[in-house]
Parts: structure tokens; sequence; C-alpha cells
């Protein structure tokens, strides 16, 4: 093999120690886990107390039998991941390992490589039609990198299941642009060898490769919406909105922004750019409308939402929009019924209110769990998403600011303002206006934190902070 194919260490055997030192602790009860990884201790602590994995299992159980029918987007990305594999498949058997392509539960689909490591393998469960989630084996690649949005090294005792300990694996997760939701995951295992150097740099470039076709069909996707909007616009007088599958919106009418907190007659076709309504029942309606819509293409629906602009329930009507047999998104208009009428208890609303935490990592082998009150403010940068706190700058232990976003959405207090920051409504002290009407919120920490705020930001901050 080429001098730039070859293998490097995947740890010196003292930090092997150390993590197995760890590891040993860990699942006799203690927390010590000085010397590792945060995130690997982050997966730990899931594998122990949240799914109670069992650290001296075997093997990978078999996947349960999925009657659930594939979407056209997993084909793409099923298919788009099967020919970078087969590229990538000579190299990784002449280094001893093998590649494997899962699904979004972390079941094995298909796999290639080094003859004995596959056979090695598939005593494991590291074989098609086994399962790899987290909360089936614990810590590992494939179900470690589906919990979380970048790519994923487990080097051996890093792994929650002793039996796996022999096991280096590295993995990458193609995720829905529009829901964030994973389809697929790509792996690479060696068993009791290093992985190719060339490793990490192949998974991010294959899962990009996939990630750039979704965004194409996301983006054909808004702009179908955006055409059945208009044409739909002119034959009702009701206030009119078009939201993707996860409730973003693509387009709203001028009396459908004011319900949802967005600019009017805004196009957002492209995924990164839709505007999330300032409603969070809202948004739980339109995703129980999208589970909905999904079991069966004829569903229509409507219920009942409360809005900051009257003490009355405003009726939310749902009307699925399909692409070649697709689910893209959502006609809603409001004010009138049909369909099923689901209760908003159904919708997830009834979680709105409830405390949330916000992990965040001091040190490395220190978790701190945040109330959403004590984080004024949530910065992304090239190295990961900084929470700004009573106590300072804290890392978070999410891996993005989208994903932040998103699990904070039901709170009904953080805000999306900048696409490298999320702001606590509750903590902004003063909103200061500049030259062409472009907004600062400075915020009430020690520091009084000033946040710029992008210009297609402005009218849903206005609205949000009455101004």
């Amino acid at each position: 093999m080429p001098d730039e194919k070859r293998l490097q260490p995947i740890s010196r055997e003292s930090n092997k120690a150390e993590v197995y030192s760890a590891w040993e602790r860990f699942v006799r009860g203690e927390d010590d886990v000085h010397g590792v990884r945060p995130e690997v201790a982050i997966s730990w602590q899931r594998s122990r107390d949240q799914y109670h994995i069992n650290p001296f299992l075997t093997e990978a159980p078999n996947a349960p039998v999925s009657q659930a029918a594939s979407s056209l987007d997993q084909d793409v990305v099923f298919a788009e991941l099967g020919f970078c594999a087969a590229v990538m498949a000579n190299e990784v058997a002449d280094a001893g390992g093998v590649v494997t392509i899962a699904d979004a539960s972390g079941r094995i689909l298909t796999s290639w490589g080094d003859k004995y490591t596959r056979s090695v393998a598939n005593a494991g469960g590291l074989a098609p039609w086994f399962t790899w989630s987290e909360s089936a084996v614990g810590t590992n690649s494939m179900g470690t990198a589906l919990e979380v949005q970048r790519a994923v090294m487990i080097r051996q005792t890093e792994h929650w299941a002793q039996a796996f300990h022999d096991w280096s694996c590295a993995a990458g997760t193609v995720r829905d642009v529009v829901s964030k939701e994973p389809l697929a995951v790509l792996n690479i295992s060696c068993w009791r060898s290093e992985l190719p150097l060339s490793t990490r740099q192949w998974l991010e470039r294959s899962v990009t490769r996939a990630q750039n076709s979704l965004r194409w069909r996301a983006r054909d996707s808004g702009a179908e919406l955006l055409a059945i909007y208009t044409h739909a616009r002119g034959r009702t007088k009701q206030p009119l909105v078009a939201v993707d599958t996860a409730g973003a919106v693509v387009i709203a009418d001028d009396a459908a922004s004011v319900i949802l907190g967005v600019p009017s007659n805004t196009p957002a076709v492209d995924a990164v750019e839709r505007w999330i309504p300032q409603l969070p029942p809202f948004i739980h309606a339109a995703r129980y409308a999208t589970a909905r819509a999904r079991s069966d293409q004829g569903w229509t629906g409507s219920t009942q939402v409360f809005t900051h602009l009257a003490e009355e329930p405003l009726s939310v009507e749902f009307h699925p929009v399909f692409l070649r047999g697709d689910l893209i998104g959502h006609l809603i208009s409001f004010g009138s019924v049909a369909g099923e009428q689901f209760p908003q208890a159904e919708t997830g609303g009834v979680l709105l209110g409830q405390p949330r935490r916000i992990v965040a990592l001091r040190e490395e082998n220190r978790m701190v769990m945040l109330r959403t009150s004590e984080v004024t403010v949530a910065e992304a940068d090239g190295t990961g998403v900084w929470l700004h706190t009573d106590e300072g700058k804290l890392l978070a232990a999410v891996s993005g600011l989208d994903k932040l976003d998103t699990d904070l959405a039901g709170t009904g207090s953080f805000l999306r303002v900048h696409r490298q920051y999320l702001v606590n409504l509750s903590r902004v002290r003063e909103v200061e206006r500049r030259e062409k009407g472009e907004l600062v919120l400075v915020m009430d920490d020690f520091k009084n934190t000033m946040v710029p705020v992008s210009r297609r930001n402005v009218r849903p901050v206005r609205d949000a902070l009455s101004i």
C-alpha cells in the first residue's frame, strides 16, 4: 500500500488501559470517566442509564422485521453510499477491514471487505440483518453516529459491550435535510488492527456526496410546494401557508405570517433557508400530520392551536402534498376544518412548558446539566456549539446548532436569529437598532453579550419581542 495509505495507530496502549479502567468503573455504577473522550462518555451514560444495555452481551441482536416501505430519499442515499462503499471496499479489505451500510434503525443492510474479518464480524453480528443502534448494543460507531450529527470514531475499549473491545470503527450518518432525522449510516470496522489513515476523510466525503443529492431533491420539493401554494392562493380567502414535512415554512401569506411570526410572501425554497414558525404547537401539529399522511396518502385533518392573537384557539386544516408519490409537505389554511379532527394533545403540544435540560461539557470528564434559563446564547463555530451561561462559555454536548434548535423548539423560549446564533428570548435585555434596519440583541449575562440578527430574521425577532 502506498505510504499515504499506511495505517496509523488507533490508540496508545497506555490510553487504551486508561479507557478500559474507566469502563470497568463505569459499568460498576461509578461516574468517574477520566481519560475518556466526552462524546464516548455521554454515549456510555445513555447505554447504562437510558438504554440499560448489558455490557457483557456477546453479539448484536437480530434486527426486527420492518414492514415500512423505503422513501425515495432513502433509495437515493442507499444508492449513493453503495457506490462510495464499492469504491473504497478494496482498500478497506487490504487493511483487513469491512465496510457496512445500515438504515436509520441501525440495521445493517450490506457489507464488503476482507474475507477473514467478515467471518469474525459475522460471529458477533456485524453483518446484514443485525441491529447496531445504541439502544440495542450501546456505544458503537454506527449507533452513536445515529445519535449525533458528525462522523464518529469508536476505538476498541470505548465500545460499551466488552465483546467488541477488539474492534476499531468509524461511521458517518446521512440525514434528511428537512427533518434532520437519520436515513442511513456508513461504517468501516477493523478487528485487532488499525483503521486506514484516509477513513475519516473518506466517510465525510461520502456523506457529503449523499447530502448534496438530498439538498437538490429538497429544493425541487420546495419549488413544487411554492407552485401549489401559488395556485391555491387565488382560490381561498383563508390565511394560507405551505410547509415542509418538519413544519418549516416555505411561504406564507400576510395573515398567516402574522399568526406564525415569519416574513410574509417571502419564498424559502432551499431547505436551509426555510422559516421556523414561532408557534411550537403548530410545528407539533404539522409533524403529526406528516406521520399520518405517510401512513395514509388519502389523509387530511384539522386541529386547533392557541396563538398570541386571541384567547380562543384557531382552527388549522392540513392538506398533504405529494410529489411522485413522496410526501413533501402540507398546504395549510387557518379558520377551516376538514378531515380527521385530532386533539391538540396528539400533536405533542402537551409537552410544552415541561422543564428541559441542555447538556454541556466541562473539561474532559464532566457533564453539566443546564436549565434552559441558565443559557443566554448558543453560538456555533468551526469547533462545535458554545453555550453562553452565567458561569461562562461551555461546550454543548450536541454537535450542531440545527440539532439544538430542534431540541429546544418546544420550549417557546429560544429563537434562531442568525445562522450562527440561537438566543434565549427571556434573556434579552436591550435591542440596538443600527443603520439600514439592522438589529443587535444585548443579552443580560455578565458580559452583556451582543448578538447580531441576520436581515432575514429581523421580522421574526420583532414579532417575538413585540417591538
